[in-house]
Order: C-alpha cells, then structure tokens, then sequence
C-alpha cells in the first residue's frame, strides 16, 4: 500500500464488510478517506439484502453515507473497498472524481472497471487482502444464488 492511510482504510472497510456479512448481507465494505489528514469521511458495506435495495452496493452505501460533500473534496479522497468495483460503482467513482481507488482482492470478483478507471486517470491499488478473499469466497460458497443477484447474472 502506497498511502499513509491505506492501512486504516482496508481495516475499516473490512469491518464493514464483515458487518454486512454477520446482518446476512453481501460481505462488500468500503469507506471514504480525506487523503490530506486520513479523516474518514463516510464508511459503509453492501446493504442490497438489508433494506431490499438494488443499488445499495458497499462502495454506493458509503458514499450514501457520507452525506452531501462539496463536489471539491472528493477530489482528494481515497475510496476502500473489499472487493473489486463493479460497473455501477465504477461509474460512481468517475462522477465524483475519487482519484484513488484501493481495492481488497479481484481473486473473486475482477470488474473491467479497475482497467477503465485507469484508463480514465484514477489510481487503483490492489492489495491482495486475505480476509477479503475469505468472507467473500465463503458467501460465494454458501450463497451462490444471492452472489450472481448481486452482480446481476
């Protein structure tokens, strides 16, 4: 990891991810990290399951939950997450202009959205964690049905 706070980052997003997982969700967490002084601006993990939502991804749930932010300081903020970022959350990633993504593991789940933000000017990180590749392989297991929902197949 290549960040002073990237460390921090993986930890949370991970106890999110793990959070999600004990509620009986998608093991998917995430937060958000001002990259000046590691001040985390929002954290949160895949709430579909939860609350019935199409959309509540751990990367969207995060950003959902760091409220209404200036357009500006997403500029310089860097986005955790467990698992490699789909299309949607890709997208959402381009449209506030997080310049850096640091992602858990794509062992499970490899998006062509790392190669698009790259080609897009973001920075991607992928750091290989095993406890992401663990709690993920582990739902994949023994809930292969609500993994493909999740990821639309």
């Amino acid at each position: 990891m290549s960040n002073q706070w990237d460390k921090i980052g993986m930890d949370v997003a991970y106890e999110e991810a793990a959070k999600g997982f004990a509620q009986g969700g998608v093991p998917i967490g995430g937060c958000l990290i001002n990259n000046k002084d590691g001040t985390i601006l929002g954290r949160g993990h895949n709430m579909r399951f939860q609350k019935g939502s199409a959309t509540l991804h751990g990367e969207i749930s995060t950003l959902e939950n760091c409220g209404r932010l200036p357009g500006k300081v997403y500029k310089d903020t860097t986005l955790y997450t467990t698992l490699s970022p789909c299309d949607m959350c890709t997208g959402a990633i381009i449209m506030y202009g997080i310049p850096r993504c640091v992602v858990g593991e794509n062992v499970n789940f490899k998006s062509p959205g790392e190669q698009y933000l790259q080609s897009r000017g973001h920075e991607v990180v992928v750091v290989d964690d095993e406890r992401c590749k663990a709690i993920m392989k582990k739902f994949i297991d023994e809930r292969p049905q609500d993994w493909f929902e999740d990821i639309g197949e």
